[in-house]
């Protein structure tokens, strides 16, 4: 019974792709992703251009997101990349697209939403 509902939800999720339809971008389930550079509690704010091992842990926990959009590599660097898929999990949120990571985008990280119907910027 289960198969068969996620086979029609593949199916149904194909279909719209196929028609050009809004797809959503399904988040990992925050417990199969383990990102541990810092504790989890560590919740510093990080903006454009900061570097360091909470960096590296917000890079970890927004790959979660899956590989669309795109994997970051946790190198601590808070680089271009990382700025659009960090304001893109924002809007997903329904968070200022500020870019800022600070203590409602942390909580997102951390408790990704589950679909996301905002397209991802080019």
């Amino acid at each position: 019974m289960r198969r068969n509902r996620l086979l029609t939800s593949a199916a149904a999720l194909s279909a719209a792709a196929a028609l050009g339809l809004a797809v959503p971008h399904t988040a990992a389930a925050a417990t199969e992703h383990h990102c541990s550079y810092v504790a989890s509690g560590a919740r510093p704010t990080l903006t454009y251009g900061d570097t360091g091992a909470a960096v590296q842990q917000a890079q970890c926990l927004s790959n979660a997101w899956g590989g669309e959009p795109p994997q970051l590599a946790a190198n601590g660097l808070y680089g271009t990349l990382m700025l659009k898929k960090i304001e893109w999990i924002q809007v997903c949120h329904g968070l200022p697209e500020s870019g800022v990571i600070e203590g409602r985008t942390w909580q997102a990280l951390y408790h990704p939403a589950l679909d996301c119907y905002a397209p991802y910027p080019s």
